[in-house]
């Protein structure tokens, strides 16, 4: 028999691997839910890169299917990079589709935190361009030949201050990197405009800048989506810097489901 309670699926950002949101996922264990976290394949630290958004697409598409088709409710929580991602691959998958078609399971609930929740034919870089900030692409992110990626500034940019300095270097330390090219490639579907929505803001974040993330909320809005929205004064890891407080909030919008 499937749970009843809906499990929680985690989409995990660029430069990240699952270890990354072992204390946040912890967390959330200890307050009753289930917790998957696969690896997304863009993740694989080869080189040249061998996987992109269509192919972590494609396979978190069939990760959250298997549980649905199981019959069981998804939460899927997508950090930055991986809102990109979420977004693209679960078109068809939320529980009221599903049940039009007279099929249990679905994924009840999407759940951003500084993450990209953009719509059909858009790029992370084309929400860049959009606020004029391309050129500080280059200043931000060293971006080799083979288009492997990596922050230029992890420790200020992408994490921020709320650690020590030693958690916080083995957290870099830890960082793979990442493909490049996928900043360029365009979300084909909205998964958004079916499954209901809530945004979590970190409010101090330097890589996934807090205009961003309303600009995307409004968005949703102006679509006729409700959002619930939270916001946590931090930078862009929340579930590394603050992530207790991430896991009471994940806690308490699935609760209420």
């Amino acid at each position: 028999m499937p749970n009843s309670n809906p499990v929680i699926v985690i989409l995990h950002g660029a430069w990240h691997t699952p270890a990354h949101y072992a204390e946040f996922t912890s967390a959330l264990k200890s307050k009753g839910h289930e917790v998957h976290i696969p690896r997304l394949p863009s993740m694989s630290d080869t080189r040249p890169p061998n996987a992109d958004l269509h192919t972590d697409t494609d396979f978190i598409r069939s990760y959250v299917k298997s549980l649905v088709e199981a019959g069981q409710g998804v939460v899927v929580f997508m950090h930055s990079y991986g809102g990109q991602v979420g977004t693209n691959a679960l078109v068809g998958l939320g529980a009221e589709t599903r049940k039009q078609q007279g099929q249990t399971g679905g994924v009840v609930l999407l759940i951003y935190m500084s993450g990209f929740a953009v719509t059909e034919n858009t790029s992370m870089m084309s929400v860049v361009k959009q606020f004029g900030h391309e050129d500080l692409i280059p200043l931000a992110f060293d971006i080799a030949e083979d288009y492997s990626t990596v922050s230029r500034d992890p420790k200020n940019l992408i994490i921020g201050p709320g650690r020590s300095d030693e958690e916080t270097d083995a957290y870099v330390a830890a960082m793979l990197r990442w493909n490049g090219k996928t900043m360029y490639q365009d979300v084909e579907r909205c998964a958004w405009r079916e499954i209901p929505v809530a945004y979590i803001y970190a409010t101090e974040d330097m890589n996934v800048p807090f205009d961003y993330q309303k600009w995307f909320v409004e968005t949703m809005r102006e679509d006729g989506r409700e959002v619930e929205t939270f916001e946590v004064q931090t930078g862009h890891c929340p579930t590394f810097t603050k992530f207790e407080e991430v896991a009471t909030i994940v806690d308490g919008v699935v609760s209420k489901l």
